[in-house]
C-alpha cells in the first residue's frame, strides 16, 4: 500500500521515502463492502479517500427521487465531496462503494498538518485538483456537445475499466440516459 501511494504521489511531485512514511502515518486504511456508504447526504465529509482497490460513486437524489451520479472513482484515484470536505459543511451528496472497496482515508485535520510539514504535498494536491476540475469541465462540454450515443461511445472508449466494473444502470445515470436506451446502445455496439 505504501508503495502504491509513493508511485501515485511521484507522478505529480517527487517524494523521498521519509516523506512518504510521514504522510502514510496520517492515512487510515478502511474497507467498505459493496453498497456501503462512505458519506451520506446531510453529514459532513470528514475525509478525502484514496482508492487502493475498488470503485466509489458520488451521487445525489433529485426532486423526483432518481439517483444522479456525478462522479466515479476507481483504483488509484481520490474522491471526496469537495465542498463538504473543504468547508466542513453538510454534504448534498452521497459517496457509496460500488464494489468491495479498500481506501486510505485522509482527514481534513491531517491534511492541513501535512501541508505545513510537507509543502510539496500541497502542490501535489493542487495538481490532482486541477486534473479533477479539467475532467469535470470536459464532462460538461461533452454533455453539451454530444448526443447520448456519442457520450456512451466516448465513455466506453475513454474509460473501459469503468464500463466493465460499474453496473449498467449506474452508467446510464452518469451519462444522463435511460437504462433501456443504454441497453439498446450496447446491443448496437456488439
Amino acid at each position: 500500500m505504501k508503495e502504491q501511494i509513493k508511485t501515485y504521489f511521484n507522478r505529480y511531485v517527487e517524494f523521498d521515502d521519509a516523506e512518504i512514511d510521514a504522510i502514510y502515518e496520517k492515512l487510515e486504511k478502511k474497507t467498505f463492502k459493496k453498497k456501503t456508504f462512505l458519506l451520506e447526504e446531510n453529514t459532513i465529509c470528514r475525509h478525502n479517500y484514496f482508492i487502493l482497490k475498488g470503485v466509489v460513486r458520488l451521487f445525489y437524489i433529485d426532486a423526483k427521487g432518481h439517483e444522479k451520479i456525478t462522479q466515479f472513482a476507481i483504483d488509484n484515484w481520490w474522491i471526496t465531496h469537495m465542498e463538504s470536505f473543504i468547508n466542513q459543511i453538510p454534504s448534498s451528496q452521497y459517496l457509496q462503494a460500488v464494489e468491495d472497496t479498500t481506501v486510505l482515508c485522509l482527514s481534513k485535520h491531517n491534511l492541513e498538518l501535512l501541508y505545513k510539514e510537507h509543502p510539496k504535498l500541497e502542490r501535489m494536491f493542487r495538481l490532482v485538483t486541477e486534473n479533477m476540475l479539467i475532467a469535470n469541465l470536459r464532462k460538461s462540454d461533452i454533455y453539451l456537445q454530444m448526443k447520448s450515443k456519442e457520450r456512451y461511445t466516448f465513455f466506453v472508449e475513454k474509460l473501459p475499466d469503468f464500463a466493465q466494473r460499474v453496473p449498467q444502470y449506474m452508467i446510464a445515470s452518469y451519462l444522463e440516459i435511460t437504462p433501456e436506451y443504454l441497453s439498446e446502445l450496447r446491443r448496437q455496439r456488439n
